[in-house]
């Protein structure tokens, strides 16, 4: 088997700076680093695929300041990419934060929106109104709101035939095409009022 020759820091920045022997410096970029970036993610509130999405963000954006000549080499590769990928993944995590925070908060101000929405969708008396509105929203929309409430499916069984990254993503996705189905009918006064009275027979 042949030996993995390692590459020296400046021979690597040398390499990256010039466009030279990209690829073989690219992979010993990951062969080097990949599992350490990778650990501090899913050690902090991360999966695998975030890991593997941050670390390729993480080298992007290194092969771009090195080319811009704005790593100068003041710190090993290794202290620089640690960093960069500690700094990229707590703003992607405090940008989950923030929309999480404006889902509560929506939520929060409509009290029980959700299981009215929820019911008319499920209410045989308004399916053909509720429908024609569903037909309105994204293909990916219709297919959850579909799969939950008239195929009755789990979002786990959801999970299996759509192409998310987990429950959780499935589960959000659910709950802003809900939102959207809202938004339209509080936009029809006649629909809403015929919804209300359906849920209220």
């Amino acid at each position: 088997m042949e030996a993995v020759r390692t590459i020296p820091d400046m021979e690597l920045v040398a390499n990256l700076r010039s466009g030279s022997r990209m690829e073989e410096s690219v992979k010993a970029i990951y062969r080097n680093y990949f599992d350490g970036l990778c650990w501090y993610v899913m050690n902090n509130s991360g999966s695998r695929q975030d890991a593997e999405d941050i670390f390729q963000e993480v080298v992007v954006s290194f092969i771009e300041l090195v080319q811009k000549d704005k790593f100068r080499g003041e710190s090993s590769i290794k202290t620089f990419l640690f960093s960069l990928n500690r700094h990229t993944w707590l703003n992607e995590l405090k940008r989950r934060g923030r929309a999480l925070a404006r889902e509560e908060k929506f939520e929060k101000g409509q009290p029980g929106t959700e299981m009215d929405v929820s019911h008319l969708i499920a209410g045989r008396e308004a399916k053909e109104q509720v429908m024609q509105l569903v037909s309105q929203l994204g293909e990916n929309c219709q297919k959850i709101l579909i799969m939950f409430y008239y195929d009755n499916l789990s979002i786990k069984e959801m999970l299996e035939s759509l192409n998310y990254e987990n429950e959780q993503v499935v589960r959000n996705k659910k709950y802003k095409c809900l939102k959207q189905l809202e938004l339209m009918i509080t936009q029809n006064p006649a629909l809403k009022e015929q919804l209300k009275n359906l849920l209220h027979e």
